[in-house]
Formats: structure tokens, sequence, C-alpha cells
């Protein structure tokens, strides 16, 4: 049996699931709505507050979505109930950051300034306090579309190696090159 897809989920008050003929599963919760669609071979079983994800054979097809679904719904129950948060954080001199509703503007060392239309979906903040690196914050409950939304910031200046200037994430380690050798001889 898989591991993850073994594991069960308690359902947070407040957090209700519904599972359509389909095989669509829907979660509510205080901060939203997300529904996706699983596999109709895939089982979900919801009894008491708790969830489990279940596979009807132990064919490898089955086996490989087993604990993938079992780690979406998952991801749904935490994002309707807790949330999603990362912190995008901006090194380098001269680059800025601002954002004015759901439009961030990214000043990173190019010659023009870089536009970019978050979802509505996601709540996005900038900061910027004299003496810190300029950040970015994305907030919202589906924790793909904040992962792939934060990717997409990052790669418009990717941290490069030698003096670590670009974007990453807050706390996130970068190794360092050394330069060239300069004055031996």
């Amino acid at each position: 049996m898989s591991r993850i897809g073994k594991k069960i989920i308690t359902l947070p008050a407040g957090v209700s699931v519904e599972v359509s003929a389909g095989n669509l599963v829907t979660v509510k919760g205080p901060k939203g709505t997300l529904s996706q669609q699983i596999d109709q071979d895939i089982i979900v079983n919801i009894e008491d507050g708790v969830l489990t994800v279940a596979r009807p054979t132990e064919q490898k097809r089955h086996k490989a979505m087993h604990g993938l679904y079992r780690s979406l719904i998952n991801n749904m129950v935490v994002g309707v109930s807790e949330g999603y948060k990362k912190d995008l954080e901006i090194i380098g001199v001269g680059y800025k950051a601002a954002n004015q509703g759901n439009i961030l503007e990214l000043s990173l060392g190019y010659s023009h300034a870089i536009f970019m239309s978050i979802p509505a979906e996601i709540k996005v903040a900038t900061a910027m306090e004299k003496g810190k690196n300029p950040m970015v914050v994305l907030e919202g409950i589906d924790k793909q579309l904040i992962g792939q939304v934060a990717a997409k910031i990052k790669s418009l200046r990717p941290v490069e190696p030698y003096k670590g200037k670009g974007v990453r994430f807050l706390g996130e380690q970068v190794r360092r090159k050394a330069g060239k050798a300069g004055g031996k001889k």
C-alpha cells in the first residue's frame, strides 16, 4: 500500500467535503471552496469527520494515483481551513516591487519595469522597508496556483550564484560560487 495514500484526513470544524457521482470532490470551508476531479477508479470515503482514499486493485496505475489524490484532497482541506502563504524576497541594488490591486510591478534590473497580472484568487502584498530587501507576499487557498505564480515571479530574475542577486523564497539558501582568482600569478 501507498504510505501517503493510507493516511487518513481528519476534517477540521467548519470544513465539509462532497463527492459527486462523477468523482468530483468539492471541499467547502471558512476561506472558500475548491473542487478537484478525481479518477473514476479511486474510492473516496467520508465517515465521522474522517476522509479516506482507497484504490480498487494493485495495478501500477492505481498505485500511482492513490497517494496523488490523497495529497490533492489534503491540500484542498488545509487550503480552505488555514490557507497558504508564500514569501518572496528580492535581493539586488535598485530592485523594487509594488502592487496596485492584483497588478504586480517589478523592477529587476532590466531596462523596463515588469507588470504581472496575479489571478484574482490570490491576494498579493508588497513591502519595501528601509534597510530591508523588498518582499512580495502571496496568500490564497489553492496551493498549486500559489506555487505556480511564485515560480513564475522567481523565473523573471533567477538567483545568480556569484553575488546572490535575484528573486528567492524567504529563507532559501543559495550556494555561492567563488569568482575569478584575480591576482594570482
